[in-house]
């Protein structure tokens, strides 16, 4: 917990103190090609949204000041009806296709929105399973999601920034095509001291107040909206209690416990002490406070440049500039320019802000892969033969002073029944996780036919083994894309494998045989299974495989003691000429094992078969043994 907080510190430091306007377009410049390579259409939609967004406020400008300067001067109606016509026709163009690229937009904004967990999705596939397997690395990829719903910071405020930027830029540069002649139009001699504002050097000094106020806004803008960094913690927090809380009771599994144990009550605490998003919250002390007055000072500001305008159009109209018409044209297009120019500065504001929350997110994207993947192809046997050796194996995990396995040595004997057992903790499932090259070891070596498993494609080494794990995973998929792990597969090859895994009686009973839908997530016709039979399909997943080696991390753990009994005694047959490895708890399970290894505090202390080591009355298999004995004895 502390290196969780040290870590949101640091980046909250990184928010307040470290983006400069440069680095923040940077990383939403790189942002935006991932979202991009995502979804290509999005931003091309949205700049077409954007620009016709932008233009559609000075398309009704430019011909309401054209109607009103026909009737206020010549008053043709032949020129009055093409003017209004031309403005029905464009405002209304305008308008239709505003509308529809506002629905497509957002089509492909929700579209994107779930789309870019691609990015993280492909991150965590591809990533060192040291690293994947580190809270660390959960940690803060759940700072990412948790930031991203409690105010939308992160990789999907790119597109606003962008659209909002696209937005204002263009509205800018209509306003400016709109009002340059505000400044150009002369005012004739004979208005007196009214002559003055026809003076390079006033039009000057006007434009360079517009541009001073605009920064002015600009800056009380960016501080109100960077006291949104300063509350990430507390807001980080405050979701995810909302986040485990506010749902718990709405999760199947928890029912009994919450029931039983009256653990409503521990859960309505927690709704109550949450505080974060209420009204006297971190968020609205800001709100009503600092924040909220800095963006008012920010918005009074940016009124005086419109004020500004305001004055310097009627004085040249007064003086007989231009006619009525222009004034109705000028105060519009202004008007509109200058809420871009808000809109502009109030960006930087978020863009600087927005770059933290980024860099969060390239943080976590850009974790290293340090594990070298190899280059030696392994070798395709057909006899499997696959001699497998550690030697002298020692590993701790990352982050610990104290060694899960220490001085290992062990060689696998080809096609043979290999049981691994130990007390909780001792470094079995630690020893298959070498061995499946998971971790690499700090010290020592593990050979395959007597090269450094190191050396080896890393694909290609793992391909060599299945795995039964004792948290393995069953997809809310079809039962035969489970067993297979693709949408394809052999059919027959798939019943035979939950056939030998103990599963065939359960597939004759399923409604639709292989393509059966596993669990009701996506499906009221989903079938609900029991944690044996989805044990049975996880050891068919490891023998539909085929791999040289099967490693089974307590696979019988959830079955009962007839289906145990009918694993175990077919499993010699099922493995055939695989090299099998198995960890148990229970000792009778490993009788029929032509070798079994006893871990003891990360260091193999006994090894034999059952007879031999039961033999050893001091040893520790001994030990273990007649404790489980006990309970079948009695």
């Amino acid at each position: 917990m502390k290196e969780k907080k040290n870590t949101e510190s640091a980046s909250q430091e990184s928010f307040l103190h470290g983006n400069t306007i440069s680095h923040a377009l940077a990383a939403h410049l790189r942002a935006g090609k991932l979202l991009a390579g995502i979804s290509p259409r999005f931003f091309t939609v949205m700049t077409l949204y954007a620009v016709v967004d932008a233009l559609a406020p000075y398309a009704a400008v430019f011909f309401s000041a054209q109607i009103l300067k026909e009737l206020a001067l010549l008053r043709r109606a032949d020129v009055l009806w093409r003017w209004v016509t031309a403005c029905v026709a464009c405002t209304g163009a305008f308008a239709v296709l505003k509308s529809f690229l506002y629905q497509r937009e957002e089509t492909l904004f929700d579209d994107l929105y779930g789309r870019k967990e691609i990015l993280f999705a492909k991150k965590m596939f591809s990533m060192d399973y040291a690293d994947m397997d580190k809270q660390e690395t959960h940690d803060l990829r759940e700072q990412i999601r948790e930031s991203e719903n409690w105010s939308s910071w992160g990789m999907m405020r790119v597109p606003q920034v962008y659209e909002y930027g696209l937005k204002s830029i263009t509205g800018i540069a209509g306003g400016i095509a709109l009002t340059v002649s505000l400044f150009t139009s002369p005012i004739p001699a004979s208005a007196g001291w009214l002559t003055a504002l026809n003076s390079p050097l006033f039009i000057f000094l006007l434009a360079a107040l517009m541009v001073v106020v605009s920064l002015l806004a600009g800056v009380c803008n960016v501080k109100s909206i960077s006291y949104w960094s300063s509350a990430s913690e507390d807001a980080t927090f405050g979701n995810r209690l909302f986040g485990f809380f506010g749902f718990i009771g709405l999760k199947k599994d928890r029912g009994t416990d919450i029931r039983i144990y009256n653990q409503q009550n521990l859960v309505s605490a927690y709704w109550g002490k949450n505080r974060s998003f209420s009204g006297d919250g971190v968020m609205a002390r800001l709100a009503m406070g600092p924040m909220g007055i800095y963006s008012g000072l920010g918005t009074c500001i940016s009124v005086l440049i419109t004020g500004s305008i305001y004055v310097f159009t009627c004085l040249k109209a007064w003086a007989g500039a231009f006619d009525v018409g222009s004034i109705t044209q000028y105060v519009g297009a202004a008007t509109a320019m200058t809420e871009s120019i808000f809109n502009l500065t109030a960006l930087l504001g978020i863009l600087k802000t927005n770059a933290g929350y980024l860099d969060t997110t390239f943080q976590f994207l850009d974790i290293p892969n340090a594990m070298y993947q190899g280059s030696l192809t392994t070798e395709k046997r057909s006899d499997r033969q696959y001699d497998v050796e550690f030697r002298n194996v020692s590993f701790k995990y990352p982050g610990s002073e104290l060694w899960a396995l220490k001085d290992v040595s062990i060689r696998f004997r080809v096609g043979r029944r290999l049981a691994i057992v130990g007390e909780n903790g001792s470094g079995k499932t630690t020893f298959i996780k070498l061995l499946c090259r998971l971790y690499d070891p700090q010290e020592g070596q593990i050979l395959l036919n007597g090269i450094d498993i190191r050396k080896y494609n890393y694909r290609d080494y793992m391909n060599i083994f299945s795995v039964v794990f004792q948290d393995f995973q069953l997809l809310s998929q079809p039962l035969g894309s489970n067993v297979a792990g693709n949408a394809s597969y052999d059919a027959a090859k798939v019943r035979r494998a939950l056939t030998d895994a103990g599963f065939g009686d359960r597939l004759a009973a399923m409604p639709d045989g292989l393509n059966t839908q596993l669990y009701k997530d996506f499906t009221e016709n989903g079938v609900e299974i029991s944690g044996g039979e989805a044990q049975k399909i996880a050891i068919a997943r490891a023998l539909y495989k085929d791999a040289p080696f099967i490693i089974l991390d307590e696979p019988t753990a959830a079955l009962d003691p007839i289906a145990e009994a009918e694993i175990y005694g077919r499993f010699d047959e099922i493995a055939g000429d695989k090299t099998a490895i198995y960890i148990s708890h229970r000792l009778s399970s490993c009788k029929f094992c032509d070798e079994i290894a006893v871990f003891d505090e990360g260091r193999i202390i006994q090894r034999g078969t059952h007879e031999e080591l039961v033999a050893e009355e001091a040893g520790k298999y001994y030990e273990l043994w007649n404790a489980q004995a006990q309970y079948y004895t009695e």
